[in-house]
């Protein structure tokens, strides 16, 4: 039986002597028949050693150890894991090329061998990244780390070992930094040892970063573990002994351990239930291993015949194991005194895939043969990099990045009884693009079990799926809300900005156009669009035109970045500005409105009805407001007379007002860019748009600015004549309760 390094010891104050590794390493590597194969790999470890030891003998860490020591605990997880001499090397090696100058690559190549110099190449690339946000550089690193990972898979395996030594030593650490560090374990390193089966990393770095990120909750939790502990070694031992003396009367062979279940998982129950420590029952943990399935599944049948069990907590994950190859039975027992434990069943095999994950199928050891978990974990690495090629944006990508590391798996089957595993929650869809990406985007209807559903559907274990595809069907926005995979999510989006490319064009450059006319800049001025574009990190002109007609960048921001800020000052606009417009609607002379017989009134036009030159108007004296002006027809008029005073249109010639217009319709490709260009075409001029769509639908809201209302009814018209819209309504709030109404009932009350 192998031995593991544990992966929770604390780091030591020294380093570890070379001989210490060596012995780990000839303790962990009994496969290794060949003495000359051993002598091999502990010739390289040890010249790996004292390369490193030599190139790190200046260097202290914060926390006033010699590097080395961090060199050395890295390499004894590592060992830990039975990893290859390479990746012990490499791991002895990993920060020389970053921290000292002098040493290359190169030079590792000819000392070490490709196979050592490409590892620490493929570390150091993670780690050598400069950007000016932090966002950005978050969302790279992680990049860079999947790159990796899928060029070697020992990559991801030495940063899990050197983060998990790194927050062993958090403390020395600026506050900021712990916090920020920790999160980061906590929503991306954890989950991805989860990912690749490495339990034992990944609940030791869950409960580092719940040390840091929840400090008082953590002592808390350590402190009433530690008070039970006797409680909890006598429960064990009622619970284990029982069970002991019936598998040997069964004549199995078998280990049962016990132990409480990790601080970060405690947390996450009490969380999730709501309650406290104290009303936590199931704390305890029993793990039985013996040699066969078989056994596995009668050793359940006694459990269950000496404790009651909890049926609803019963999981197989043997016959479906989770999407990280994890597989074991899990049942939970309610022992004599009313407490209850978890016991997990599995065989000696599945418990070391368990605990270390990738590292018990590792494909560089003298066998070569790639386990199924090593392909499925590598599957989901290729898709990884896949869909993270289509996302520019780094919040999006680390959102997905997130969800992608934490989903647990079903099972359904194609048509031919083929399995596909997909996460918990998945739709139709989603298993329409996990077959084929074309098949997702033409996906128009399908199939469980025999019925027809909507593609929006869940699928459980065991479904039997059926797609229909049509080349006449295209994705719909909505279909974003019904997915759960990033690979649909990020094959969807990037379709939609595929498709309505040329229409954001057009429209992002005619928007910009009319506002470098409003703003009289030249046309040669043009040319710093370039430097624009470069500056957003947009590829070219044309790109930035979309992301302008997209809505991602107003065309009043790129056209001020044009200006030379000599120039600036000098700039008359043709048009007043919405800001100057609407000081003076509230404070100018008139605001386009004469009060009969009076001058000099403070003016404010009602939101609630939005009126404009040429509408039926009427005014409200408010009390501290001046004069409130709304559409006759509006519903939010006071009927109080003694207020009403007769008001009229006396608008200037370059005087325009804004206007809210609702556009109902069936959602297809170019709406939005035919609208506004229906708007901009009849001269007028649009301040925001915004439209969603659902089951089809299509909901548009625009702010446009108008000089008079037969040039309002006009454009109502040219739009109402588009393909797919339904109606058009001019924008009032007349379920709200205006300013006026509020104080006259106010008034009224008192």
């Amino acid at each position: 039986m192998t031995t593991t390094a544990p992966v929770n010891t604390p780091s030591k104050t020294s380093v570890i002597p070379l001989h210490t590794l060596l012995e780990q390493y000839a303790i962990t590597h009994p496969e290794i028949k060949s003495d000359k194969n051993l002598d091999i790999d502990l010739d390289l470890i040890e010249r790996a050693y004292h390369f490193s030891e030599f190139h790190h003998s200046d260097q202290i860490r914060m926390s006033g150890e010699p590097y080395m020591v961090h060199c050395t605990q890295v390499v004894l997880t590592l060992i830990g894991l039975q990893l290859d001499a390479v990746t012990v090397a490499a791991g002895l090696l990993h920060d020389v090329v970053e921290d000292i100058e002098p040493v290359t690559i190169d030079q590792l190549a000819r000392e070490f061998g490709d196979d050592v110099a490409g590892l620490v190449d493929g570390v150091t690339k993670i780690t050598s990244l400069s950007f000016q946000n932090r966002e950005d550089r978050q969302a790279e690193y992680f990049r860079k780390m999947l790159m990796s990972m899928a060029k070697d898979v020992r990559i991801i395996l030495i940063k899990l070992a050197d983060r998990l030594h790194n927050m062993r030593t958090l403390s020395y650490l600026e506050p900021e930094k712990q916090q920020r560090i920790a999160l980061e374990t906590r929503d991306i390193y954890a989950p991805l040892a989860h990912r690749f089966g490495m339990a034992q990393i990944k609940s030791a770095l869950e409960d580092l970063s719940l040390k840091y990120l929840e400090p008082d909750v953590y002592r808390d939790i350590t402190e009433k573990v530690a008070q039970k502990r006797e409680h909890r070694d006598q429960l064990i031992k009622e619970i284990r002994l029982p069970v002991i003396e019936a598998l040997k009367e069964a004549g199995i062979e078998a280990t049962v351990k016990g132990r409480a279940k990790h601080f970060y998982s405690i947390y996450t129950k009490m969380a999730r239930r709501e309650k406290s420590f104290e009303e936590i029952l199931d704390l305890l943990a029993l793990r039985i291993t013996t040699e066969s399935l078989r056994d596995c599944y009668h050793i359940l049948g006694i459990i269950h015949t000496l404790y009651t069990p909890v049926f609803d907590r019963f999981k197989d994950y043997i016959s479906k194991p989770k999407m990280n190859m994890y597989r074991s039975l899990h049942t939970t027992i309610i022992a004599s005194n009313g407490e209850m434990a978890e016991i997990q069943i599995r065989t000696r095999d599945m418990d070391r895939v368990a605990e270390v994950g990738i590292a018990a199928h590792w494909l560089y050891k003298e066998e070569q043969i790639e386990s199924a978990g090593t392909k499925e974990r590598r599957d989901w690495l290729s898709e990884a990099i896949d869909w993270q090629t289509d996302m520019a944006d780094p919040q999006e990508f680390m959102q997905y990045l997130r969800m992608d590391l934490y989903d647990d798996a079903i099972f359904v089957f194609t048509p031919r009884g083929d399995l596909q595993e997909l996460p918990t929650g998945a739709s139709v869809l989603d298993f329409a693009f996990a077959i084929h990406t074309d098949i997702g985007l033409h996906c128009s209807g399908a199939k469980v079990n025999g019925r027809m559903v909507p593609l929006g559907s869940k699928l459980n274990n065991g479904d039997t799926v059926v797609i229909m595809t049509s080349t006449q069907q295209t994705p719909s926005s909505h279909w974003l809300d019904i997915v759960k995979t990033t690979k649909a999510s990020s094959k969807i989006r990037a379709w939609f900005k595929k498709a309505a490319l040329p229409q954001s064009i057009a429209l992002g450059e005619d928007l910009l156009e009319r506002e470098l006319k409003r703003l009289k800049i030249k046309k040669e001025m043009k040319e710093g669009l370039k430097a624009i574009a470069k500056g957003y990190n947009i590829p070219d002109v044309s790109r930035l035109y979309a992301a302008i007609g997209r809505g991602e960048y107003a065309a009043a921001q790129i056209a001020q970045r044009l200006l030379p800020d000599e120039e600036v000052p000098k700039i008359a606009s043709p048009k007043k500005s919405i800001l100057t417009k609407f000081v003076e609607k509230v404070c100018g002379s008139t605001g386009g409105v004469k009060v009969r017989g009076l001058d000099n009134l403070l003016i404010r036009f009602a939101q609630c009805c939005q009126p404009v030159p040429g509408d039926p108007i009427t005014g409200y004296i408010t009390r501290g407001r001046g004069v409130s002006i709304h559409r006759k027809d509006c519903p939010n008029i006071v009927e109080d007379l003694e207020r009403r005073i007769a008001v009229s249109w006396d608008v200037g010639k370059d005087q325009s007002f804004l206007v809210g217009l609702k556009v109902y319709g069936y959602d297809r490709t170019g709406l939005l860019g035919e609208i506004s260009k229906t708007i901009t075409d009849s001269n007028i001029n649009i301040t925001s748009a915004a439209m969603k769509t659902v089951d089809g639908l299509a909901d548009g809201q625009f702010t446009i600015e108008v000089e008079h209302v037969k040039l309002l009814e006009r454009v109502i018209r040219r739009i109402k004549k588009l393909k797919g819209v339904d109606r058009v309504e001019r924008l009032s709030s007349g379920n709200e309760m205006s300013d006026d109404v509020f104080d006259h009932l106010k008034e009224a009350e008192t």
